[in-house]
């Protein structure tokens, strides 16, 4: 017997788990384009947007 998946979509999206395979994906051309052969904490701060998240966190009203 053969299952096909219904018309109409049923697949479920972890909204979670593609925002970190998007960062994983940034963070390997980022390696890949870098210079040195390691990336430094500050530049996968960079790649991460790591300050912006963190303004914000900071920014009141939000």
């Amino acid at each position: 017997m053969m299952r096909v998946a219904p018309v109409g979509g049923t697949a479920v999206q972890d909204h979670v788990a593609l925002a970190e395979i998007e960062l994983c994906g940034d963070l390997m051309i980022a390696a890949s384009a870098a210079d040195e052969d390691r990336l430094s904490m500050e530049s996968i701060d960079e790649v991460l947007k790591v300050a912006e998240e963190r303004a914000h966190e900071v920014e009141p009203g939000r």
